[in-house]
């Protein structure tokens, strides 16, 4: 008898590709690929970068952003999706006619705007239509600290901070935000996931002295795949810290540079 494939769930990736293979597209498919999902891709930007800095950025043309996101839903059943760096206004504007089509499938948007090495990945007049055209449609949005204080227009300094910014972010928009403590450089890195008032707490210790390139990206793919596997929304979330917690602690280095342990996981 004929033994059938094994099924596996569906992943895509809308993000920028990262040549250095910390961040962007190629961390988004090491992290789909650990955690037994398909990944497929939609390439928005094609970036010269190293951990430590972004040379140049070169947007691909919107049309052909959604071409392929076009065709990945043609040939694939994706369960659950995510955007990394969408950059212009243009390709925000071909993703959301896009994605607006597929509202039922599970949506984790990372709101990319400033690379660890401080380059602007999203131009200033693209914030609006981010703001309007590819927040609303999330199952989640997940924030760093600085993303977060771009987003509600105030300094986030403080964890009370933090998690005011997850409510008012998750009751303007209507949807759930992630706002992520861990730029605050604390003893524990604390990030809060706000569904309207409510709010819960996902607490791990810091690992000390550590400058990593795309643990954003890690943990938003994460996510993306946990809910691709069917796990609610705040299992997905809580699985996903603990997946990109290990990452870091079993990190490694390349040169100059710690690297997350994305190896045989």
């Amino acid at each position: 008898m004929k033994k059938s494939a094994r099924k596996i769930p569906v992943t895509l990736t809308i993000a920028g590709s990262d040549n250095s293979g910390g961040a962007g597209i190629q961390t988004d498919l090491k992290t789909f690929g650990n955690l037994a999902t398909y990944g497929t891709t939609a390439i928005t930007c094609v970036v010269a970068e190293h951990p430590g800095r972004v040379k140049s950025i070169h947007p691909v043309p919107a049309k052909i952003v959604e071409d392929q996101l076009t065709l990945v839903h043609e040939a694939f059943p994706v369960a659950a999706m995510k955007t990394g760096m969408l950059f212009s206004t243009e390709i925000i504007h071909s993703v959301a006619h896009i994605l607006k089509s597929k509202a039922r499938r599970k949506l984790v948007v990372d709101p990319v705007m400033v690379a660890t090495s401080g380059a602007l990945l999203l131009k200033e007049n693209a914030v609006l239509a981010l703001r309007e055209r590819i927040l609303p449609l999330a199952t989640v949005v997940t924030p760093n600290l600085d993303e977060a204080a771009i987003l509600v227009g105030r300094k986030l300094t403080t964890l009370d901070e933090a998690r005011q910014a997850a409510i008012d972010c998750s009751l303007m928009w209507k949807v759930p935000f992630l706002v992520k403590g861990g730029h605050l450089k604390l003893s524990e890195s604390v990030d809060f996931l706000a569904v309207g008032r409510r709010v819960t707490a996902f607490r791990v210790k810091t690992v000390p002295n550590v400058k990593l390139h795309g643990t954003g990206c890690t943990f938003s793919a994460a996510i993306c795949a946990y809910l691709a596997h069917g796990f609610s929304l705040e299992e997905a979330v809580r699985k996903a810290k603990d997946f990109i917690t290990k990452a870091i602690q079993t990190r490694f280095k390349i040169g100059p540079y710690d690297i997350l342990n994305q190896i045989g996981r």
